[in-house]
């Protein structure tokens, strides 16, 4: 194998587990991401539902 190949590929291989930890750290940082969202939008969404009833009652 050509040595520049060599020193290459053994800087990837020690490399590795912390480009694998910062993919893992993004997924789990954009899943709770979306999470806080979601649960967001329902609370607001029930907050919207409450508001329509309470004009619905005013007619």
């Amino acid at each position: 194998m050509d040595p520049i190949l060599a020193e290459i590929y053994s800087t990837v291989i020690e490399s590795a587990p912390y480009v694998l930890a910062a993919y893992g750290l993004l997924w789990v940082v954009l899943l709770v991401y979306v999470l806080i969202v979601t649960l967001s939008l329902k609370k607001t969404e029930k907050q919207m539902a409450a508001l329509e009833e309470a004009l619905l009652e005013k007619k």
